[in-house]
């Protein structure tokens, strides 16, 4: 069974990498899968992974057909819906997630939408919405479209996991109305975590401890700032700040006991049913109360479904092994959410607990519990890191010390604490739990300022991944196996191979898609340059933070020695503070004003002046005015950056390919019409970033090379 089940995950993992779904009528063939498999038990194998990668087409071609019709982008609908799950409060208004109950004649809208209400100009009041209420909103939609960069976050797929259609924001006017409520179960959930919320910032107010304790109670991670985020990820503890495994693993089990516990001292309870049998129901109730309170987010789903398992092999009295019972909540998983392997998380939390069972095994219990609990920590933390690097490009250095204190202290104490205080009206034991966690947040600083708190490298390709992985596997094989620590050698090649970087007089110029605004790394050999920093979000973080900085440190780029900012404007220097905040940046040329924040961080700082030019590695560079615009040649080719005042070059450069950054849809409508019939009057083919997310383009004597992201990482979900 265990192979079966992970023969169809690696079906629907094949799936998930697809450029193209297959042809609806494949999927046709999936009935005939599942009889050829009973009927011809040697086949079970592959009928397995042909299921898997058939039931995620299925899934998938449901999914697709439930989003926005292309005719309805931009256009103003009046709806009637209900507001679902939890809102979320930002500086610029809300957000949320709403299902449409009903629209104009002819119109078909997708089950759930993600909307944005933003809030009017001070003194009016904010906009205030809460689950299960019914509104009539006027709102401008659009199809799901996020920016696709090297390294970057996958917002397309994120929403199509969730079921969401279409996004949009609300419209003035017509004025919303609210029109009553629908006070379903799941509104009713709903409702009583916004209440626990409520509680949570009433008593203890903003603080950065209300927002830990509401993101261990009820999942909610919204209101932990980005600078407790990089604290939590430079510490290797961010897997305690969601609703884990490992908490819902603890609250069902500490019921279980409790519930096992007084079961046997009645005697007619034992006779009416036996307390092992009774103590595992109670722990499914346990852990489907924690997971809906937690807003049933897909790592406290896994845990349940995991719980179940374990609960219905005890009571038909087939124990399973760990291994098998690993299996079956990960293909339950999967079943469930073809989407879910798309997660971090999903590889973080099922490899971590089989690696707990793989050092686990053998043991008598004649150890002392410290040291089981030192070899586990080791395991976890050796085992996990191929992954992270894998996944996030760092590993924390600290993780082991700041997890030691950490790990028992939220999940045994602080949390347990939580769910106290969300379920009892006392004070007292919310404002105890925020003192642990206030000390808790010291004791991570105290960690993150320590020399080396975290290693961070470029992103390993895969295949070192897997042979690191292999290298774990033996490293940590039980007592008795020749050379374990071989595998350390198996592990070499994802923590030292060096960076992939251009060849001496060659340049790889990438445009990335930031939206409206520009932000382009080139690259030689030996140095890195970054043209503008994209724009900010206001309330929301900025281009630099969320783009920039991690394709540079997932590209191995742990230094700039150069940034040129062309223009003043929020496209363009947006991000700038947050990449000079993170990477180290030498020179920086622009046009900014004398007392721009920006200059201040710079090491050293000039103006951009015609004819300024410099090599590096056998690649020019040269400043062609005061507005910035760059000219990088090598090899008889040349890519032009026009800066803040260039007057449409394309007509004397005669290019081959012209780049445009702009932002889907943007209210700007760039390019205009006239601009690109300027371009392809020229013969140049045209890119856009909006359409064909990052463009790279390598530079150099064999010529130019140019490759666009939505190309090069093709994936069902992304469309125009």
């Amino acid at each position: 069974m265990t192979a079966g089940v992970l023969a169809f995950v690696a079906g629907v993992l094949l799936l998930q990498v697809q450029g193209a779904l297959p042809a609806a009528a494949w999927l046709w063939s999936l009935p005939a899968c599942l009889v050829l498999g009973a009927w011809r038990p040697g086949l079970r194998l592959a009928v397995a992974f042909a299921a898997g990668f058939l039931w995620a087409a299925s899934w998938a071609q449901f999914r697709l057909a439930d989003r926005l019709a292309p005719g309805l982008e931009g256009r103003e609908l009046q709806l009637v819906g209900v507001i679902s799950g939890l809102p979320a409060t930002g500086e610029r208004g809300l957000r949320f997630d709403f299902e449409p109950e009903s629209a104009p004649p002819g119109v078909r809208l997708p089950r759930k939408l993600r909307l944005a209400w933003y809030a009017p100009p001070a003194p009016a009041p904010a906009p205030e919405v809460h689950p299960g209420e019914r509104w009539r909103l006027a709102l401008r939609l659009r199809r799901p479209h996020g920016q696709v960069n090297p390294h970057g976050f996958d917002y397309e797929a994120w929403l199509l996991e969730r079921g969401i259609g279409a996004t949009g924001y609300v419209r003035a006017f017509p004025p919303p109305l609210r029109l009553g409520a629908r006070n379903g179960a799941l509104d009713r959930v709903e409702q009583a975590r916004e209440a626990v919320r409520e509680r949570f910032l009433r008593v203890l107010g903003a603080t950065p401890a209300a927002g830990v304790l509401a993101a261990l109670a009820i999942g909610d991670q919204r209101a932990i700032s980005s600078e407790e985020w990089r604290l939590f990820r430079r510490t290797g503890v961010t897997h305690l700040m969601s609703i884990s495994g490992l908490h819902v693993t603890l609250v069902s089990g500490l019921v279980a006991w409790l519930v096992g516990f007084g079961w046997r001292r009645v005697p007619r309870l034992c006779l009416l049913l036996p307390a092992r049998k009774a103590a595992a129901a109670a722990a499914v109730a346990a852990a489907l109360g924690y997971t809906l309170l937690a807003g049933f987010g897909v790592p406290a789903q896994r845990t349940l479904l995991m719980v179940c398992v374990v609960a219905l092999a005890l009571w038909s009295g087939r124990l399973v092994s760990p291994a098998r019972t690993l299996a079956l909540a990960l293909g339950a998983v999967v079943l469930s959410d073809p989407w879910a392997p798309l997660a971090p998380g999903f590889w973080l939390s099922f490899g971590a607990v089989a690696l707990i069972f793989y050092v686990a095994a053998g043991w008598t219990g004649a150890e002392p519990r410290l040291l089981q609990w030192g070899r586990i920590q080791w395991a976890v933390t050796l085992g996990l890191a191929p992954a992270a690097l894998l996944l996030f490009g760092q590993v924390s250095l600290v993780g082991p010390l700041a997890n030691a204190v950490a790990i028992p202290l939220v999940s045994v104490v602080v949390t347990p604490l939580a769910l106290l205080g969300a379920v009892l009206p006392l004070d007292a034991i919310l404002q105890c739990a925020a003192w642990l966690a206030e000390r808790l947040l010291e004791f991570l600083e105290a960690c993150a300022a320590l020399p080396l708190a975290i290693w961070q490298v470029r992103v390993p390709p895969p295949w070192s991944v897997l042979l690191a992985l292999a290298g774990v596997a033996w490293l940590l094989a039980p007592r008795g196996l020749p050379w374990r620590a071989s595998g350390l050698a198996l592990m070499l090649p994802a923590f030292a191979l060096p960076a992939s970087a251009p060849a001496p007089g060659e340049a790889w110029i990438t445009a990335l898609d930031i939206g409206q605004g520009r932000a382009v790394l080139v690259r030689t050999a030996r140095h890195a340059l970054l043209v503008d920093a994209g724009p900010a979000f206001a309330g929301e973080g900025d281009a630099g933070e969320r783009i920039v900085v991690p394709l540079l440190l997932a590209s191995g780029v742990a230094r700039l020695d150069a940034m040129v900012l062309s223009r003043d404007d929020s496209g363009h220097v947006g991000g700038a503070l947050s990449v000079m905040e993170n990477v180290p940046t030498g020179a920086l040329l622009s046009s900014l004003p004398a007392r721009h924040p920006a200059l201040a961080l710079a090491a050293a700082q000039r103006r951009c002046a015609p004819r300024d030019a410099w090599e590096w590695d056998g690649v020019q560079f040269e400043v062609l005015g005061e507005g910035c615009a760059l000219r990088v040649s090598s090899g008889g080719h040349a890519v032009l950056l026009p800066g803040a005042r260039a007057r449409a070059p394309e007509a004397a450069q005669a290019p081959g390919w012209a780049v445009f950054s702009v932002g889907y849809r943007n209210r700007f409508r760039q390019p205009s019409k006239a601009v690109l019939a300027r371009y392809l009057a020229t013969g140049a083919r045209t890119l856009r970033t909006d359409r064909d997310g990052a463009v790279s383009v390598r530079l150099g004597a064999a010529g130019v090379t140019v490759e666009t992201e939505r190309v090069r990482r093709a994936r069902y979900w992304r469309g125009i």
